[in-house]
């Protein structure tokens, strides 16, 4: 998203595109900045007689004689349709977890110096934005406001003007998520702090997380996992107060909207992927030998200590300096 804000501010007369997984197409729908979607169909593509679909998608976009094509995946898969959309220059990065893991360099016209140990992400992907004659900087609004979406949660949820904490318990592996009988914990934790109310987010398969957590406090607890767009996920964090959150696609969203927050992290690394600009809000225990193992299973003797030790009573302790 930096990279689109940055490239469209500097060249305001581009025509930019986007080619990314169908499941995430909402999250740039309507984008000012996007002249258009590309969506990948990545389970549907799979299958051998779904091939033709690929190959229609590619013809699309060499019809569109694109002048770049930007790779900041950095896969073998994302780098062979970058150099196949037919662009008069491909762009991509050369570092060891984005160009060099699946041998994706090999495609690309040009890439930035390889980035230093513990480069974040966002640091990463904005490296190639000098190569095109871009300046770096942070003047720009990550998630613009949707007026209507904003509408839609008052109309639905009835928010008002309370003082809202977000929770979000789920994430992609298991082994990300901090205990959901912590999150209750921390509920039970906080009930001496007058005038907080507390809503779930996640994903439907993350229901009975928010089930599991409304129980500590049903009156202030309001549990929304699998029931808001991915737009409606943003406009709730962007009204709430705090956002308490394991390492999690809505923990980019609360960090990119200036948001206070507290991330447990577990497995992962922060500095890599962490809350970009807010490394102070995360609690991590990295006094384990494993930390940060990268792993999505656990290896560990003691199951998944990187998480289970750390306790409600830590969380709540940062919580508090949050909300003072």
């Amino acid at each position: 998203m930096p990279v689109l804000r940055l490239l469209k501010s500097h060249l305001p007369q581009s025509e930019i595109y986007w080619w990314l997984d169908i499941n995430l197409s909402p999250l740039l729908d309507r984008d000012r900045d996007l002249a258009g979607v590309f969506p990948f169909q990545r389970k549907r593509w799979a299958a051998f007689h779904r091939w033709p679909e690929i190959v229609s998608s590619i013809r699309k976009m060499r019809q569109m004689r694109f002048d770049w094509a930007i790779d900041l995946q950095g896969l073998a898969r994302s780098a062979a349709f970058a150099w196949l959309s037919g662009a008069k220059l491909t762009v991509g990065l050369d570092n060891a977890r984005e160009g060099q893991r699946e041998g994706a360099r090999a495609f690309y016209d040009l890439t930035p110096p390889t980035a230093p140990p513990g480069a974040h992400a966002v640091d990463r992907y904005m490296a190639v934005l000098p190569l095109l004659g871009a300046p770096v900087h942070r003047d720009f609004e990550w998630l613009p406001l949707r007026k209507e979406v904003k509408a839609q949660v008052q109309e639905k949820w009835s928010p008002g003007s309370e003082s809202w904490v977000v929770l979000v318990p789920g994430a992609r592996w298991d082994n990300k998520r901090w205990p959901v009988n912590n999150f209750a914990e921390l509920v039970k934790e906080m009930r001496g702090r007058t005038g907080l109310r507390f809503v779930v987010l996640g994903r439907p398969s993350e229901r009975s997380l928010g089930e599991a957590i409304q129980a500590a406090d049903p009156k202030r607890c309001l549990n929304l996992a699998g029931q808001t767009s991915l737009w409606e996920m943003i406009e709730w964090i962007r009204l709430s107060r705090l956002v308490i959150t394991n390492d999690t696609g809505p923990m980019h969203v609360a960090a990119a909207l200036k948001k206070p927050l507290v991330a447990v992290f577990g497995p992962t690394n922060p500095k890599n992927t962490g809350p970009y600009g807010k490394l102070e809000d995360v609690i991590q225990i990295t006094r384990l030998a494993c930390v940060p193992c990268m792993s999505s299973r656990c290896f560990n003797s003691e199951h998944l200590a990187c998480l289970h030790r750390i306790t409600p009573a830590m969380v709540y302790e940062k919580v508090s300096r949050e909300l003072g």
